[in-house]
């Protein structure tokens, strides 16, 4: 939740009313703030668990001096080379991943649709190939993975002949360009050489292993430019929830509404898979648990970006402490949960219509 140091709220029903100034006023629930509460929590304890289990692990004693910069020895390597880069990266890209996916599915009323759905993912996966195959000198694979999530998106654009304001037509072509990235993908792995296909498998399936401090700054950066003018968009978003006609009627034209939305969830899923690649599920699963948590009628943008968060450090957490599955991209753990997630949601709207 975006507050101020002094934040006016004023009861509405069970319901408050949050104010960023005089341009933000978002409406929330009293038992979705718990809700929040209860998820930042779990977050800060994954946090203190990722920087405290296993051999290299920080004493719990020693964490909080650690903490304020008075770790020595070990405790500085893993804090400031090893795992605090990792986790910090972490945090900001499933915040990233889970804000983009409620973005994507409040505008296209979609409860599957993730900013995957219409290529962008695939898209960063065959810029990163394509890198290394064709420029392995002259570019990071990050800045590959980049370009061909932007191309994508241009693409899928251009395909709609509406822009990003038809959503149908937005999957349709984004499905498309998800094809023919991933053939791209398959091809540039088949021909490379066996170390350098092994490397862009790991990051093709999303990896925060070795991340930097760098890394680290570039993502935070996205979400300090995004999340303010996710928070404008979303008493809009709010309004279009019940319709383009009265969403237009009562002042939030539906058109540049999704325009700006989607924008938004693709700036926030390319800053993501820039820095971790283009990890899967995180922005499709998010933002339902987020729905189911907090009851609400739509994605719930706040809670999703909680989530997001709590399940990419969850599972980079199983990544590095699972000895079964030692060193695993972390984008596989997600990809596992995300599709036993998707087949329940599938069973379960099955059920709802045979009854």
């Amino acid at each position: 939740m975006i507050t101020t140091p002094s934040p006016q709220r004023r009861a509405v029903g069970r319901r408050s009313i949050v104010r960023v100034g005089p341009l933000v006023a978002v409406p929330v629930r009293r038992s979705s703030m718990a809700a929040a509460l209860v998820a930042l929590l779990l977050l800060c304890a994954a946090a203190v668990a990722t920087l405290t289990m296993g051999r290299l692990g920080i004493h719990l004693p020693d964490l909080p001096s650690a903490l304020a910069g008075e770790a020595t020895g070990k405790n500085a390597f893993v804090l400031n080379r090893l795992r605090g880069p990792r986790l910090t990266v972490a945090v900001a890209t499933g915040a990233a991943f889970g804000l983009s996916g409620a973005l994507f599915q409040s505008v296209t009323r979609n409860p599957l649709g993730s900013p995957d759905v219409i290529g962008l993912g695939a898209g960063a996966g065959a810029g990163a190939a394509a890198v290394a195959l064709l420029l392995p000198d002259a570019l990071p694979v990050s800045v590959g993975a980049l370009l061909g999530a932007l191309v994508a998106m241009g693409i899928v654009y251009s395909a709609t002949g509406t822009g990003f304001r038809n959503p149908g037509r937005l999957v349709v072509a984004g499905i498309g360009v998800a094809a023919m990235a991933t053939a791209l993908t398959q091809y540039v792995v088949f021909a490379v050489e066996r170390d350098k296909a092994s490397a862009l498998t790991a990051y093709i399936n999303g990896s925060l292993a070795a991340r930097s401090w760098d890394d680290a700054t570039t993502i935070w950066i996205v979400l300090a430019v995004c999340l303010p003018a996710a928070a404008l968009l979303a008493r809009p978003l709010s309004i279009g929830e019940m319709g383009d006609d009265l969403a237009a009627g009562l002042g939030a034209p539906p058109g540049r509404t999704k325009t700006f939305a989607v924008l938004l969830s693709i700036l926030l899923s390319a800053g993501a898979v820039a820095v971790a690649g283009p990890i899967a599920f995180i922005s499709l699963t998010a933002p339902q648990v987020a729905k189911r948590v907090t009851r609400s009628g739509g994605p719930h943008l706040v809670m999703s970006t909680l989530l997001g968060a709590l399940l990419l450090v969850l599972a980079d957490l199983a990544a590095q402490q699972l000895p079964l599955f030692d060193d695993l991209p972390v984008g596989i753990y997600t990809m596992a949960v995300g599709g036993a997630y998707l087949g329940h949601l599938l069973v379960k709207e099955w059920r709802r219509q045979a009854a």
